[in-house]
């Protein structure tokens, strides 16, 4: 019963936002795009901002980089520390309403803030927050966005996002080199300044995608003493087994969190590139592109990304 209460809560809440934009979109009409796509943005950092003010940790990572599968570990780690329903995705307070021992995380991709406070500079917001940056391989995050852009988002967020109209033919090196929302470019831009901010933040940990990958438990632990979280090793290693990438890939197949939106959903069951889970491979951008191209995408890889990742 609470879990059907905390999700009729959440859907509550998601239909006054999109309600919110929709009103706006008519307020605005015949006005230029533009104006009512940064209008949009303001009112989106508005709704960003009211929860980072209240959340107990912030989890901050660029579209793609494996925000959904820390989500599923995470949320299956409260599940069995505190006995919470099966299937049940963290998102934001709902795990905290059902049990107060669980703090409020928001997990955000940190889009729209800026365009509410006027800081494009700095993340003072985040300044007083614990705040976990989730981080993945600029390469392999354009290569995902390419398919994300081609066969996963909504249209709604094409523009807002910077993406090249649908439709619009473009390789995918071309995507990954170029200038737009998804490119090598805007995910190094995008860390880049969390890397020049990091120092200014009280409570900041770094979390990459590739190390996850290859030692789950021990960066999992790490998470969690971070989080200040108190977990056994069995609850570790439920998670951690919970969140492999064959079972993500058969929960998704199953439509499983089908109740907790359409982020775990396939938009076409019969396109392996539609998926949310799609190949987590390390380093799968190489499989993509020709030698000289790979060279290319090094070379300006190392051109623009700060030292404090670690990627060559």
């Amino acid at each position: 019963m609470k879990l059907a209460i905390q999700n009729l809560r959440q859907a509550a809440q998601t239909g006054r936002k999109k309600l919110s934009r929709r009103w706006l979109h008519w307020r605005m009409r015949g006005q230029p795009e533009a104006e009512i796509l940064k209008a949009e943005r303001k009112l989106r950092g508005v709704e960003q901002y009211d929860k980072l003010r209240k959340a107990d940790i912030v989890v901050v990572s660029f579209g793609k980089s494996g925000r959904t599968w820390l989500r599923v570990m995470i949320s299956h780690l409260f599940r069995v520390m505190y006995g919470l329903p099966e299937n049940a995705i963290l998102g934001f307070d709902n795990f905290h309403n059902l049990n107060p021992a669980v703090p409020k995380i928001f997990f955000t991709h940190d889009n729209y803030i800026k365009d509410f406070t006027g800081d494009f500079e700095t993340k003072k917001p985040f300044y007083d927050k614990r705040v976990i940056l989730l981080a993945r391989d600029p390469r392999d995050v354009a290569v995902s966005q390419f398919f994300q852009w081609k066969f996963r988002v909504k249209p709604s967020k094409v523009a807002i996002n910077n993406y090249p109209p649908r439709g619009t033919d473009i390789s995918l090196f071309d995507f990954v080199t170029g200038d737009n929302g998804g490119s090598m470019q805007a995910v190094t831009d995008y860390l880049n300044l969390w890397a020049k901010e990091a120092g200014n933040l009280e409570n900041f940990h770094l979390l990459r995608y590739e190390d996850l990958r290859s030692d789950p438990h021990t960066q999992l632990r790490k998470l969690l003493e971070f989080m200040q979280v108190d977990a056994s090793e069995e609850q570790v290693n439920a998670a951690v087994e919970y969140s492999s990438y064959e079972n993500m890939k058969k929960m998704e197949s199953k439509q499983q969190f089908r109740l907790s939106g359409g982020r775990m959903m396939p938009r076409d069951k019969d396109n392996p590139d539609s998926y949310k889970v799609r190949r987590a491979k390390v380093g799968g951008y190489r499989d993509y592109f020709t030698d000289e191209e790979v060279a290319a995408i090094d070379h300006k890889l190392v051109e623009m990304l700060d030292d404090l990742f670690g990627y060559r």
